[in-house]
């Protein structure tokens, strides 16, 4: 699955006497991080402008790999993608490559039926707030709305009637309404300043955009939401006006045996069989379902092979504008260290999950569990990529023709022409600090790392905060942080505690000064589990209570452990203090030059906001055979029986004996060259009347670099045909009343109304 759910992102946050720390925190994409996907050019797309291949300093003579000389190895047309804005709609390419030409209107109704919710896409799917996304995107919520005795992530939910229908918290779907450009205002201003003083500048000016645009709209309270979104990284800026709606009910979610089919075997790959849907309803401020006026229509009659298809959705992040010095850093360290501590984390959940199966359920951990595999199978993929010579140097050649295209405009070689040069000098301070980069690789994470550990980081703070009479804002909002740390399980806190402890000796060595300091010459678990049983900072409430009436002291077991490794994560603070502001402008500059020379020709990288791609339905060539492009329900009972007593592939009861009106001819999954990523797990595949076939979930295992580059000879968006959808809802849930409103617009409230109308 391509969700984004667990991607890390990165924070910074004061330490100690205004020093700044950086700390991966979860953040809700991939790719882990997180992840990943795919497309193949037509004829027509071959012929189109080839688009900028990028370079590095020169090399030494490469021999043959896979008898290429990679020396003549050259970039695809797309490698760079083709996850098209709304700003600049790709009308002429699509008129050129699908034979027809979208107008306006046309655009503006692929951007309004679409939606944004958290971390993936949806879609509205009939006039009357329906909302179709994935069932993965949707598990939390599930989990979230079952009752006591009920265990609906296993079982399933569906509203018979529009009363059973059930409120979810925190969802929010967000409809992009309009786009706003200010990159002259943002350039201007950056390009006043010194180089030092950019990000700064930026930052604040970016501030002060959003909340004068909000205000502009009714504020805070508007009913809408104002997010800046930098294109070409920074070399465009605009402001994204969303609709907010969060007034929304639960309607429809299958099993997850059935929603996950193949679980982790068969992730990343293709023929697939799941059934990764799930129906929401958005609601108005009355209380009735909300009358939508713009949305996508089911195609009942689905699609061919050699179907255009378009997917409109919301892909996490890509790095395909990286320079090659930035993806060898990734391959040999940060993406590297990032895999095995994925790996490390789900053994220690796994482990916990069948010791303390109630626990367990009860924290939620076995999504954790699902999105951290999926996770590291995507990490797992993209390095194998970065490993593969022949993508390397298709990115090389991609930047050499970038260098080559500076060097011929005298005004852009006095700018930009020392970038991609100063871009590996920074790669390469780096790679000095790889110890400590591996040793606390995504530290602070709230699902990675233990929670007292957490606490005691940011309680170490507070003390020193308090001793040196910081401002009281600095300190609440410092405090913030503690109260924010998820409660754990005092035995998955030590488990995990002590797993990050091995980190540190592994990376840093067991003679490291901080790592001796720490240990004492016991074993990691024996220091965690002393430290989770003699500390005040294992429960949240008591934390809170003690840091706020000063009994948490420098003394307290979590806070001394902080204190012994703290030497050596300052060595990683220091670094990032040192380079982070300098990557970052380097990388804005590199965007400019790159959208001075080529222009919207070159998509820009994905940024969690909302893309159109276009794909053709088609097969490939795999494992020595060819895939097929539709799988149906034959397949998937194959696979269950086939597979029979392996809980990968084991069906719910409901399925295990279907009416014998159930199809099983119906196409279930199919395969599309449409460019995605993590993100765009929910998004709607549409037609080119903007009617919705499927539902993308998946991208096969060849689209996993698809972080850095598009190889569309195998890489492949793998989707829910919307005729599986109709023909479960209606022969295995009995819910006609979706039916109806699925194929006509019409909502009847309970199932003895859709009988009637139909």
């Amino acid at each position: 699955m391509v969700s984004w759910e667990t991607s890390i992102g990165s924070r910074w946050v004061p330490l100690l006497a205004g020093v700044l720390v950086f700390t991966s925190c979860g953040g809700s994409a991939p790719p882990p991080p997180p992840p990943p996907p795919p497309s193949e050019p037509t004829d027509a797309e071959s012929d189109a402008a080839q688009p900028p291949t990028t370079q590095d300093q020169e090399a030494a003579p490469v021999p043959f790999v896979f008898g290429v000389d990679l020396d003549t190895v050259q970039a695809g047309v797309f490698d760079q993608g083709k996850m098209w804005t709304f700003e600049f709609p790709p009308t002429d390419y699509i008129e050129r490559t699908h034979g027809f030409r979208p107008d306006e209107a046309w655009f503006e109704r692929a951007r309004l039926g679409a939606l944004r919710i958290p971390s993936c896409s949806a879609s509205f799917v009939s006039p009357n707030g329906l909302v179709l996304t994935n069932h993965h995107c949707a598990r939390d919520f599930v989990t979230q709305v079952s009752g006591e005795g009920e265990s609906l992530l296993d079982d399933g939910f569906r509203a018979t009637d529009l009363a059973d229908e059930r409120p979810v918290e925190d969802f929010e779907a967000d409809q992009l309404v309009e786009i706003i450009d200010f990159t002259e205002e943002v350039n201007a201003a950056v390009d006043a300043v010194s180089a030092g003083e950019r990000s700064e500048v930026r930052e604040s000016l970016l501030e002060e955009i959003e909340a004068g645009v909000l205000e502009q709209r009714g504020g805070e309270d508007s009913g809408y939401e104002v997010e800046m979104i930098s294109l070409y990284n920074g070399g465009r800026t605009s402001a994204y006006v969303f609709r907010r709606y969060t007034n929304v009910k639960l309607v429809m979610a299958p099993e997850l045996q059935i929603g996950f089919f193949g679980g982790d075997p068969d992730n990343f790959t293709f023929p697939r069989y799941n059934l990764d849907f799930s129906l929401f309803r958005v609601y108005d401020d009355n209380g009735d379902p909300l009358s939508t006026e713009n949305y996508f229509p089911f195609d009942s009659d689905g699609l061919q092979e050699g179907d255009p298809i378009f997917i409109v959705g919301n892909p996490g992040s890509t790095h395909r504008l990286q320079t090659v010095a930035e993806l060898e850093f990734r391959r040999d360290v940060s993406d590297r260290y990032m895999l095995e501590t994925f790996r490390r984390r789900m053994r220690v959940l796994q482990a916990f999950i069948r010791a303390n199966p109630e626990a367990a359920e009860e924290h939620h951990l076995r999504n954790e569990y699902f999105s951290l595999g999926n996770s590291e199978e995507a990490y797992d993929g993209q390095i194998r990529g970065l490993e593969d010579p022949i993508i390397i140097a298709r990115r090389q050649d991609t930047e050499r023709d970038f260098q080559a295209a500076i060097e011929a405009n005298p005004e852009l070689r006095d700018r930009y022409g020392d970038l991609i040069e100063r871009m590996a000098a920074v790669q390469e301070q780096k790679r000095a600090a790889a110890p400590v980069i591996g040793a606390f690789s995504v530290f602070g994470n709230p699902y990675l790392d233990s929670s007292t550990l957490i606490r005691g980081f940011f309680a170490l703070q507070v003390i020193a905060m308090r001793q040196n009479q910081a401002p009281p804002g600095d300190i609440e909002d410092m405090m913030e942080n503690v109260i924010e740390t998820p409660q754990m399980h005092p035995d998955l806190d030590a488990a995990l505690m002590a797993d990050r402890f091995t980190e540190m000796s592994d990376y840093l060595g067991a003679d490291h000064a901080a790592v001796a300091a720490l240990l004492r010459g016991r074993t990691p678990l024996e220091v965690a589990e002393r430290i989770v049983q003699g500390t005040m900072l294992s429960d949240s409430a008591i934390a809170v209570t003690a840091l706020q009436n000063g009994s948490a002291t420098p003394q307290d077991a979590a806070v001394q452990a902080v204190i012994a490794f703290l030497p050596a994560f300052l060595e990683l603070n220091a670094l990032y203090v040192e380079v982070g502001p300098l990557e970052e402008e380097l990388a804005a500059e590199l965007g400019r030059a790159r959208f001075e020379i080529y222009g919207t020709d070159v998509p820009p990288d994905a940024t969690f906001s909302l893309r159109i791609a276009d794909g053709v339905v088609t097969g490939y060539e795999y494992n020595g055979t060819v895939a097929p492009i539709f799988t149906t329900f034959y397949g998937l009972y194959d696979r269950h029986y086939s597979h029979e007593g392996k809980e990968d592939w084991a069906l719910p009861d409901r399925w295990l004996d279907p009416p014998s009106t159930l199809d099983l001819r119906t196409p279930m999954n199919f395969i599309s060259t449409a460019d995605i990523i993590g993100g765009n797990s929910g998004s709607p595949v549409l037609d080119r009347d903007l009617e919705v076939v499927g539902v993308v979930f998946d991208g096969n295992a060849e689209s996993l670099p698809g972080d850095y580059i598009y190889l569309p000879e195998k890489n492949r968006s793998v989707t829910v045909d919307v005729r599986a959808i109709l023909e479960a809802l209606d022969e295995i849930y009995d819910l006609d009343r979706l039916v109806l409103e699925l194929t006509t617009g019409e909502l009847a409230a309970t199932e003895a109304e859709a009988d009637a109308r139909r």
